[in-house]
């Protein structure tokens, strides 16, 4: 499980490190192989390939005649990058990708569970502020969380 967020950089290349703590765990569980792909809120998603391929076969069975289904599949799966970790537990962010995100130099690397979102740092902040002003109403409105208690 991946969870806690991580201010970052990026270096001139595009690379980016990922912490120490996740480091051993990635390693473990993938051998270093990630799936990159976009999400509709212009940041990235960050898989472990096993991850991956199951969040892809899900997608795949989707009905495609759908146009909302249709149009998830073109963005989650047409931008679907596979990347290896290096042995400094460095990955490359391929450019495509990064335009998509508006990745510049400063990012946000936040767990998610099974997967990371990588964020540009300022839109991470700008999001945050407007995710916390919304989080009591969330609470109240969304069926599924009546029952959350924090």
């Amino acid at each position: 499980m991946f969870r806690g967020v991580s201010h970052l950089s990026l270096d001139e290349k595009g690379r980016m490190s990922f912490p120490s703590r996740y480091r051993d765990r990635l390693m473990e569980l993938c051998g270093g192989d990630l799936v990159i792909t976009v999400d509709p809120e212009h940041c990235l998603l960050v898989y472990p390939l096993p991850a991956w391929e199951e969040i892809q076969q899900k997608l795949q069975r989707l009905p495609s005649f759908n146009p909302a289904t249709r149009n998830l599949q073109r963005l989650l799966i047409g931008y679907a990058t596979d990347v290896q970790m290096d042995a400094n537990g460095r990955v490359l962010l391929p450019q495509p990708l990064r335009e998509f995100a508006y990745l510049e130099r400063k990012v946000v690397l936040a767990g998610q569970g099974n997967k990371f979102e990588l964020w540009d740092e300022e839109r991470w902040t700008k999001n945050s502020e407007v995710w916390l002003a919304e989080a009591p109403q969330n609470l109240e409105s969304v069926a599924e969380l009546a029952d959350l208690t924090l």
